[in-house]
């Protein structure tokens, strides 16, 4: 059947995750393995998603509210929005296709920066559309350079702010300057994954433009919220054009649990304001222990580091394997002389520090 594959699924480059801690320990036969290579949440989930998972878990055999109706509304109450702004999705990647399949025509072409959140280039690519990417400018998006690529058959430009895997944004000014010169029918996708680690004033909030001009902002509760494992993103936009995405998503994509545990967790201000602090407080202490040892890094507004080793990247990532510390290497974004690292628990960061001082 191989030759009945689409060309550009085979020639397609896979995304590669962080490799999982049970995969190592079985690969290495390491009791003591620690994950810093997928920007999770460092405390977990919040106590009162778990709970409310573990209530749910008996109602498994039915399916899922198609529409997501409580959440959503939970969602649409805490950002002062209508429901109807609002596309919940299996994660932003389901998202990040709906939107392609929603909005393009097979000659449409898209366009965001190298060294960007993989799955714009791999959606494409699954979706057969055309990508165009802008190079960065000091680890930073140049949305000057952005705007050079759009052309007339541009309908998407995708921009992650904070950007993954270099942890640098795009400030308020720097934004309204590209949306006055964007063209009427091209849309802008704000990728927010990061943005509760925030803590920069001139940051701007997604939500301000979506009714100014085609915006669509993209959140997710995989990160600050700790729930990578059940998958629940969402898209703010205009209610008219929402209601095509609705058409264009799966149904049942947001299973049972992910959305009762979503529901409690925007209860947890608590868990949420707990995680932002020790995401701060453990970059501070990284930030400090990477300066003693003289090693570069990119200052970051997420939840991770973009860290410059000054050697081939890969080697590294297996170097640090052996004893047990899963980092990211950056070979896949073409940056092969750095690893990124998720900030994690006190301890976690500790023994990340410890492992680069014997290998380096």
């Amino acid at each position: 059947m191989e030759n009945l594959v689409r060309r550009n699924i085979k020639e397609l480059t896979p995304y590669m995750p962080g490799k999982p801690i049970e995969e190592t320990r079985r690969e290495l036969g390491l009791k003591e393995v620690i994950k810093l290579a997928s920007n999770e949440n460092p405390l977990g989930a919040s106590p009162k998603a778990c709970q409310a998972i573990k209530k749910a878990a008996s109602s498994v055999n039915r399916y899922p509210d198609s529409s997501s109706f409580y959440l959503k509304r939970k969602i649409a109450d805490s950002l002062l929005l209508s429901p109807d702004t609002l596309v919940l999705g299996n994660g932003s990647d389901e998202l990040i296709e709906v939107i392609l399949k929603t909005f393009t025509e097979e000659d449409d072409n898209i366009v965001t920066s190298q060294a960007s959140f993989l799955e714009y280039e791999i959606i494409s690519e699954i979706c057969a559309r055309k990508l165009k990417k802008a190079p960065l400018k000091d680890f930073r998006y140049d949305l000057k350079a952005i705007r050079g690529l759009i052309d007339e058959k541009t309908k998407v430009v995708f921009v992650a702010n904070p950007n993954n895997p270099t942890g640098t944004y795009v400030n308020r000014n720097e934004i309204e300057e590209f949306l006055s010169g964007l063209p009427e029918g091209v849309i802008l996708v704000l990728d927010e994954a990061y943005d509760t680690f925030i803590d920069v004033e001139d940051f701007p909030r997604g939500l301000d433009y979506i009714f100014k001009k085609n915006v669509i902002v993209l959140k997710t509760f995989s990160k600050a919220y700790g729930l990578a494992g059940l998958r629940v993103g969402y898209a703010v936009l205009r209610p008219e054009a929402a209601r095509y995405m609705e058409k264009a998503r799966q149904p049942f994509n947001v299973n049972l649990l992910a959305q009762q545990a979503a529901f409690a967790a925007l209860d947890d201000r608590k868990f949420l304001n707990k995680t932002r602090e020790a995401v701060l407080k453990g970059k501070e202490y990284l930030y400090t222990q990477l300066k003693k040892l003289n090693i570069d890094f990119v200052p970051s507004v997420a939840n991770f580091i973009l860290v410059d080793i000054k050697k081939d990247c890969l080697e590294f990532f297996k170097e640090m394997l052996k004893y047990g510390v899963i980092v990211r290497d950056m070979s896949q974004y073409g940056l092969n002389n750095f690893i990124r690292v998720t900030i994690g628990t006190a301890r976690e960061n500790k023994r990340f520090i410890e492992v680069l001082k014997k290998i380096l």
